[in-house]
Protein backbone atom coordinates (compact mmCIF):
# COMPACT_ATOMS: atom_id res chain seq x y z
CA UNK A 1 0.00 0.00 0.00
CA UNK A 2 1.14 3.59 -0.69
CA UNK A 3 1.28 6.03 1.60
CA UNK A 4 -0.06 8.69 -1.63
CA UNK A 5 -3.57 7.02 -1.75
CA UNK A 6 -6.76 8.50 -1.51
CA UNK A 7 -6.43 11.56 -3.72
CA UNK A 8 -2.63 11.96 -4.10
CA UNK A 9 -1.99 8.99 -5.72
CA UNK A 10 0.08 7.55 -9.08
CA UNK A 11 1.08 11.57 -9.90
CA UNK A 12 2.09 12.12 -12.90
CA UNK A 13 5.70 13.58 -14.14
CA UNK A 14 3.80 17.24 -15.11
CA UNK A 15 2.66 17.12 -11.31
CA UNK A 16 4.49 15.61 -8.44
CA UNK A 17 3.52 16.11 -5.19
CA UNK A 18 5.28 16.03 -1.73
CA UNK A 19 3.14 14.33 0.71
CA UNK A 20 3.18 15.25 4.60
CA UNK A 21 0.88 13.92 7.15
CA UNK A 22 0.57 14.97 10.76
CA UNK A 23 -1.39 12.80 13.02
CA UNK A 24 -3.73 14.69 15.40
CA UNK A 25 -3.13 11.18 18.13
CA UNK A 26 -0.87 9.21 20.09
CA UNK A 27 -2.47 5.77 18.34
CA UNK A 28 -2.04 7.08 14.59
CA UNK A 29 1.06 8.07 14.99
CA UNK A 30 1.95 4.90 15.82
CA UNK A 31 0.42 3.57 13.11
CA UNK A 32 2.11 5.55 10.90
CA UNK A 33 5.91 5.10 12.49
CA UNK A 34 5.29 1.33 12.19
CA UNK A 35 3.83 1.93 8.50
CA UNK A 36 6.82 3.82 8.07
CA UNK A 37 8.83 1.00 9.16
CA UNK A 38 7.27 -1.85 7.23
CA UNK A 39 7.89 -0.13 4.14
CA UNK A 40 11.39 0.06 4.50
CA UNK A 41 11.37 -3.45 5.69
CA UNK A 42 9.80 -4.79 2.30
CA UNK A 43 11.74 -2.51 -0.25
CA UNK A 44 14.91 -3.82 1.74
CA UNK A 45 14.54 -7.39 2.20
CA UNK A 46 13.92 -7.20 -1.48
CA UNK A 47 17.70 -6.00 -2.02
CA UNK A 48 20.58 -8.83 -2.47
CA UNK A 49 23.70 -6.88 -0.77
CA UNK A 50 24.59 -7.89 3.27
CA UNK A 51 24.25 -4.18 3.92
CA UNK A 52 20.78 -3.88 2.97
CA UNK A 53 19.79 -7.36 4.66
CA UNK A 54 21.49 -5.66 7.96
CA UNK A 55 19.61 -2.60 8.18
CA UNK A 56 16.32 -5.04 7.39
CA UNK A 57 17.44 -6.85 10.34
CA UNK A 58 17.84 -3.64 11.88
CA UNK A 59 14.50 -2.57 10.84
CA UNK A 60 12.74 -5.46 12.41
CA UNK A 61 14.13 -4.93 16.09
CA UNK A 62 12.72 -0.99 15.06
CA UNK A 63 9.37 -2.52 14.70
CA UNK A 64 9.88 -4.26 17.65
CA UNK A 65 10.40 -1.38 19.59
CA UNK A 66 7.69 0.45 18.56
CA UNK A 67 5.34 -2.75 18.85
CA UNK A 68 6.31 -2.91 22.18
CA UNK A 69 3.44 -0.31 23.66
CA UNK A 70 1.31 -2.98 25.68
CA UNK A 71 -1.79 -1.85 24.44
CA UNK A 72 -1.09 -1.91 21.02
CA UNK A 73 -2.53 -5.22 19.92
CA UNK A 74 -5.80 -4.10 21.68
CA UNK A 75 -5.68 -0.78 19.55
CA UNK A 76 -5.77 -2.55 16.34
CA UNK A 77 -8.36 -4.96 17.44
CA UNK A 78 -10.15 -2.65 18.01
CA UNK A 79 -10.28 -0.66 15.34
CA UNK A 80 -10.57 -3.25 12.95
CA UNK A 81 -13.82 -4.31 15.30
CA UNK A 82 -15.22 -0.70 14.57
CA UNK A 83 -14.62 -0.85 10.98
CA UNK A 84 -16.11 -3.75 10.78
CA UNK A 85 -19.25 -3.00 12.92
CA UNK A 86 -19.57 0.31 10.93
CA UNK A 87 -19.71 -1.04 7.23
CA UNK A 88 -21.96 -4.14 8.95
CA UNK A 89 -24.47 -1.05 9.17
CA UNK A 90 -24.57 -0.52 5.44
CA UNK A 91 -25.85 -4.10 4.18
CA UNK A 92 -29.22 -4.00 2.51
CA UNK A 93 -28.60 -0.40 1.26
CA UNK A 94 -28.71 0.14 -2.43
CA UNK A 95 -26.66 2.91 -2.16
CA UNK A 96 -23.48 0.83 -1.60
CA UNK A 97 -22.14 -1.89 -3.33
CA UNK A 98 -22.25 -5.08 -1.85
CA UNK A 99 -19.47 -6.88 -3.41
CA UNK A 100 -17.08 -4.06 -2.59
CA UNK A 101 -18.71 -3.74 0.77
CA UNK A 102 -18.45 -7.32 1.56
CA UNK A 103 -14.61 -7.61 -0.05
CA UNK A 104 -13.61 -4.81 2.74
CA UNK A 105 -15.15 -6.56 5.73
CA UNK A 106 -13.63 -10.04 4.88
CA UNK A 107 -10.59 -7.93 4.72
CA UNK A 108 -11.39 -6.98 8.20
CA UNK A 109 -12.38 -10.39 9.34
CA UNK A 110 -8.76 -11.69 7.98
CA UNK A 111 -6.86 -9.11 9.97
CA UNK A 112 -8.78 -9.37 13.15
CA UNK A 113 -8.59 -13.21 12.98
CA UNK A 114 -4.51 -13.21 12.39
CA UNK A 115 -3.24 -10.51 14.46
CA UNK A 116 -5.52 -11.87 17.21
CA UNK A 117 -3.82 -15.04 16.59
CA UNK A 118 -0.42 -14.16 17.34
CA UNK A 119 0.99 -14.44 20.75
CA UNK A 120 2.40 -11.47 23.01
CA UNK A 121 3.97 -8.04 21.19
CA UNK A 122 4.88 -7.40 17.99
CA UNK A 123 7.63 -10.21 17.49
CA UNK A 124 7.37 -11.84 20.96
CA UNK A 125 8.44 -15.23 19.42
CA UNK A 126 11.56 -13.80 17.88
CA UNK A 127 12.69 -13.00 21.45
CA UNK A 128 13.18 -16.71 22.04
CA UNK A 129 16.12 -16.62 19.24
CA UNK A 130 19.16 -16.22 21.29
CA UNK A 131 20.99 -15.11 18.24
CA UNK A 132 18.79 -12.72 17.06
CA UNK A 133 18.44 -11.19 20.46
CA UNK A 134 22.56 -11.08 20.59
CA UNK A 135 22.24 -8.72 17.49
CA UNK A 136 19.74 -7.23 18.88
CA UNK A 137 21.50 -6.03 22.13
CA UNK A 138 24.55 -4.67 19.58
CA UNK A 139 22.75 -2.97 16.68
CA UNK A 140 22.12 0.39 18.54
CA UNK A 141 25.47 0.63 20.01
CA UNK A 142 28.19 2.60 17.33
CA UNK A 143 30.21 -0.39 15.77
CA UNK A 144 28.80 -2.51 17.99
CA UNK A 145 27.96 -5.34 15.16
CA UNK A 146 31.48 -5.88 14.00
CA UNK A 147 32.94 -9.04 13.23
CA UNK A 148 35.29 -9.53 16.25
CA UNK A 149 31.57 -8.70 18.97
CA UNK A 150 29.21 -11.30 16.50
CA UNK A 151 31.63 -13.34 14.40
CA UNK A 152 28.28 -15.75 13.52
CA UNK A 153 26.51 -12.31 12.64
CA UNK A 154 29.39 -12.13 10.10
CA UNK A 155 29.17 -15.24 8.98
CA UNK A 156 25.81 -14.93 8.37
CA UNK A 157 26.06 -12.18 6.21
CA UNK A 158 28.38 -13.43 3.78
CA UNK A 159 25.72 -16.53 3.23
CA UNK A 160 24.30 -16.15 -0.15
CA UNK A 161 21.56 -13.44 -0.73
CA UNK A 162 18.72 -16.53 -1.17
CA UNK A 163 19.60 -17.88 2.36
CA UNK A 164 19.46 -14.41 4.07
CA UNK A 165 16.50 -13.46 2.13
CA UNK A 166 14.66 -16.83 3.69
CA UNK A 167 16.01 -16.44 6.64
CA UNK A 168 14.81 -12.27 6.86
CA UNK A 169 11.04 -13.21 5.22
CA UNK A 170 11.11 -15.86 7.79
CA UNK A 171 11.33 -13.80 10.44
CA UNK A 172 9.63 -11.10 8.93
CA UNK A 173 6.32 -13.04 8.96
CA UNK A 174 5.95 -13.16 12.32
CA UNK A 175 4.84 -9.08 11.76
CA UNK A 176 3.09 -9.66 9.04
CA UNK A 177 -0.47 -10.04 10.80
CA UNK A 178 0.06 -6.89 12.24
CA UNK A 179 1.77 -4.87 8.80
CA UNK A 180 -1.24 -5.96 7.34
CA UNK A 181 -3.93 -4.77 9.87
CA UNK A 182 -1.85 -1.36 10.01
CA UNK A 183 -1.67 -0.57 6.43
CA UNK A 184 -5.43 -1.90 5.99
CA UNK A 185 -6.42 0.90 8.60
CA UNK A 186 -4.68 3.34 7.03
CA UNK A 187 -5.74 3.29 4.02
CA UNK A 188 -9.44 3.21 5.14
CA UNK A 189 -8.42 6.27 6.92
CA UNK A 190 -6.90 8.05 4.24
CA UNK A 191 -9.94 6.87 1.77
CA UNK A 192 -12.27 8.90 4.03
CA UNK A 193 -11.15 12.35 3.00
CA UNK A 194 -10.63 14.39 0.25
CA UNK A 195 -8.44 17.07 -0.59
CA UNK A 196 -8.65 20.62 -0.52
CA UNK A 197 -7.31 23.51 -2.71
CA UNK A 198 -5.83 25.99 0.40
CA UNK A 199 -3.60 29.32 0.51
CA UNK A 200 -1.14 30.18 3.04
CA UNK A 201 -1.27 33.77 2.35
CA UNK A 202 2.30 35.27 3.45
CA UNK A 203 3.32 31.60 4.08
CA UNK A 204 0.60 31.46 7.52
CA UNK A 205 -2.52 29.21 7.24
CA UNK A 206 -4.98 28.46 9.90
CA UNK A 207 -7.92 26.62 10.01
CA UNK A 208 -10.44 26.43 12.48
CA UNK A 209 -11.79 22.49 12.93
CA UNK A 210 -15.52 22.28 12.74
CA UNK A 211 -17.26 20.66 16.23
CA UNK A 212 -18.92 17.61 16.30
CA UNK A 213 -16.03 15.82 14.56
CA UNK A 214 -12.75 13.50 15.35
CA UNK A 215 -10.07 14.00 13.11
CA UNK A 216 -7.21 11.48 13.14
CA UNK A 217 -4.72 12.46 10.16
CA UNK A 218 -3.90 15.44 8.44
CA UNK A 219 -3.00 15.08 4.66
CA UNK A 220 -0.53 17.99 2.89
CA UNK A 221 0.60 17.65 -0.71
CA UNK A 222 2.60 20.63 -1.92
CA UNK A 223 4.41 21.03 -5.84
CA UNK A 224 8.21 20.34 -4.67
CA UNK A 225 9.36 23.12 -7.47
CA UNK A 226 7.98 26.03 -4.64
CA UNK A 227 10.84 24.51 -2.41
CA UNK A 228 8.16 24.70 0.77
CA UNK A 229 8.34 23.02 4.20
CA UNK A 230 5.17 22.56 5.98
CA UNK A 231 5.80 23.15 9.67
CA UNK A 232 2.38 21.48 11.19
CA UNK A 233 0.70 22.10 14.24
CA UNK A 234 -2.64 21.22 15.92
CA UNK A 235 -5.00 20.02 17.78
CA UNK A 236 -9.02 19.35 17.83
CA UNK A 237 -9.91 22.62 17.59
CA UNK A 238 -7.32 24.30 15.24
CA UNK A 239 -4.83 23.62 12.55
CA UNK A 240 -2.03 25.75 11.54
CA UNK A 241 0.64 25.38 9.03
CA UNK A 242 3.83 27.69 8.27
CA UNK A 243 5.43 27.51 5.11
CA UNK A 244 9.54 27.24 5.60
CA UNK A 245 12.41 27.42 3.18
CA UNK A 246 16.02 26.21 3.23
CA UNK A 247 18.32 28.51 3.00
CA UNK A 248 22.26 27.93 1.80
CA UNK A 249 23.44 27.59 5.42
CA UNK A 250 21.16 24.63 5.99
CA UNK A 251 18.74 26.60 8.24
CA UNK A 252 15.07 26.66 8.10
CA UNK A 253 13.50 30.11 7.67
CA UNK A 254 10.24 31.27 7.27
CA UNK A 255 8.16 31.68 3.48
CA UNK A 256 6.68 35.08 3.94
CA UNK A 257 5.12 34.67 0.29
CA UNK A 258 1.76 33.04 -0.70
CA UNK A 259 1.93 28.98 -1.30
CA UNK A 260 -0.55 26.82 -2.23
CA UNK A 261 -0.92 23.08 -1.21
CA UNK A 262 -4.00 20.36 -1.29
CA UNK A 263 -5.34 19.73 2.06
CA UNK A 264 -7.11 16.81 3.65
CA UNK A 265 -8.40 16.10 7.02
CA UNK A 266 -9.57 12.75 8.17
CA UNK A 267 -11.60 11.20 10.63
Amino acid sequence: MSPGSSGYDAPTRKHRVILYEYPFNERIRTYLRLEHLFLCLATLVGRDAPLDHHFALSTIFEVMDVGARADLKSDVLKDLDKHKQVLNAYRGNPAIAEAVLNKVIAQLEGCFEALNATTGKAGQSLTENDWLMSIRSRVGIPGGTCSFDLPAYFAWQHRSADARTRDLHRWAATLAPLADSIHLLLKMLRDSCAPQKVVATGGQFQQNLPQGRTFQLLRLAIDPELQLIPEISGNRLMVSIRLMRMDGADKLQAAHEDGSFELALCS
